[in-house]
């Protein structure tokens, strides 16, 4: 292997390092500080602007003691049980959806965890590849071992998608039931929670039967579930 080749992989690899030293500074950052915008927010800002060039999304950060015990609960219930136990990957989960999907043929499950999903909004692409999802643990265990899970769930909360151009719960609260992320009551925080997987397509949709279905098997499931 030559010189020259070997130049090359070394620039790669410490590109890699400092891009990692890069995602470890804002989630060190973050771990106090507030989110303001993510990967995924500028990405949806950008497909809204390409037919709205004044486009904005809408998005307030509220901290985790504003925020209802209700919607922790719907979304723990709805989108990762296992959330307080877990160290950020959930094999047994990623396991069931891998032969579910193997069974059916076609993906109807992904096995992210919470902390997978926030890794994901707050840094990366919406590609799909191999090297993005080893990115994607990677920055999950930095989260991890950053943050407590009050504060993932309190960054994720404040960061996911509830519509178009909607991030965050208390954006979402408003914009669905004129309301704020404070005063969501357990049917309220289940329907919200139901959203979560295609929050556009319900926004543009609210009278879909699925939506319905799901919050009330969500609602079900709530009582169960501790909050950090």
């Amino acid at each position: 292997m030559g010189r020259g080749v070997l130049w090359v992989l070394g620039l790669a690899a410490l590109g890699v390092v400092l891009l990692q030293f890069w995602f470890l500074a804002h989630i060190v950052w973050w771990k106090t500080q507030p989110v303001q915008s993510t990967a995924f927010m500028r990405a949806q800002l950008k497909v809204l602007q390409q037919t709205h060039p004044k486009a904005r999304i809408t998005h307030e950060w509220v901290p985790y003691d504003r925020i209802s015990v209700h919607l922790k609960r719907a979304v723990i219930a709805a989108e990762d049980a296992r959330f307080n136990t877990h160290e950020g990957v959930d094999w047994e989960a990623i396991e069931r959806a891998w032969e579910r999907n193997q069974k059916n043929g076609k993906v109807l499950q992904g096995g992210s965890t919470i902390t997978m999903q926030l890794a994901k909004n707050l840094f990366l692409s919406g590609e799909r590849s191999y090297l993005r999802k080893a990115q994607e643990v990677v920055i999950t265990w930095m989260l991890e071992v950053v943050l407590d899970k009050r504060r993932i769930l309190e960054i994720y909360l404040n960061v996911a998608e509830w519509g178009v151009g909607i991030f965050g719960c208390e954006a979402g609260a408003h914009r669905h039931y004129r309301s704020t992320a404070a005063r969501l009551g357990p049917a309220e925080a289940a329907r919200m929670a139901a959203m979560l997987p295609r929050p556009r397509f319900y926004d543009r949709n609210p009278q879909a039967a699925v939506l319905s279905q799901r919050a009330a098997i969500i609602q079900r499931w709530m009582g169960a579930v501790q909050v950090p």
